[in-house]
Parts: structure tokens; C-alpha cells; sequence
């Protein structure tokens, strides 16, 4: 279904994550020389979260975005200060229910699109509730 559990709260008092970093791209396809070393660390809060004041991390539940390479399961880093616009995989509450889907604006209304065939995009209707509670702007996916 693609509903959202949990959204919780990236604490500005918290450090997450400070990591080592490889000065040179991985190649994915043939191997090349590997250098053995790191080169410093990289803060992953200044390259995950633009605004930390109204960043969020939602837990994914459901298949349905798949396509665009959210799991179940995966953890979606949500910024609620972005502008949604169409295109963007929003957080969207419809209808007083959670669902993550791709913003749809076109001439006849407003569709959340589904990212896999097997789940409807869902057109909303004239009269409904649609709020997009904030806009993903990073999909943590496990390996």
C-alpha cells in the first residue's frame, strides 16, 4: 500500500553519523585500481539533511513505490519545508490516511502515483482532504 509507520524526529541536538570517506569513485562495472586508503570523514547530517528543523525519517510499509527504488522496509528522509511540485515522491495524507506516492498535477486534477504496476495511482477526487505533509528527499535502502 505504501503507507508510512512512525515518522520520527531528527533531534538538532543529535550528531548521527560521521563517516570515512573513499577519494575516489568505486567504479560499479569493472574493477580498477583501488587506492587503501580514506581520505577524511564525511558528516553525513550536511549531506542528508538540508534543513534540520523539519527533516523527519519515515519508515516505509508496502510495495507500491518500488519503481522508483523505495522498499519495504527502507527509511525515507522527509524535509517538510520543501515546496511539493510535480514529480516529487511526497508524504501525502488523504483523507485523514499516510501514503507515500509520486505528485501528479496535470490539467483534470491532482494523481498520487504508484511506483509499480500491481497498485493503482489513486486520482483524488474534487472533495477530498489531500494535505502533502512533506516531500522525500532521500531513500535510506538496505543492501
Amino acid at each position: 500500500m505504501g503507507v508510512i509507520v512512525g515518522p520520527r524526529v531528527i533531534d538538532a541536538g543529535v550528531t548521527l553519523l560521521s563517516v570515512l570517506v573513499s577519494p575516489v569513485p568505486v567504479a560499479a562495472g569493472f574493477p580498477s585500481p583501488a587506492q587503501d586508503y580514506f581520505d577524511g570523514r564525511i558528516d553525513l547530517n550536511a549531506h542528508l539533511i538540508k534543513d534540520i528543523t523539519s527533516t523527519y525519517v519515515v519508515r516505509v510499509s508496502g510495495e507500491s513505490m518500488t519503481g522508483a527504488g523505495i522498499s519495504d522496509g527502507d527509511e525515507l528522509i522527509v524535509n517538510r519545508a520543501l515546496e511539493p511540485h510535480d514529480g516529487a515522491v511526497v508524504i501525502a495524507v488523504l483523507d485523514g490516511e499516510l501514503t507515500i506516492k509520486r505528485l501528479r498535477i496535470t490539467p483534470t486534477g491532482v494523481v498520487l502515483q504508484a511506483e509499480n504496476p500491481a497498485y493503482p495511482d489513486i486520482e483524488v477526487p474534487a472533495l477530498s482532504d489531500l494535505t502533502i505533509w512533506g516531500v522525500a528527499t532521500r531513500c535510506l535502502h538496505h543492501v
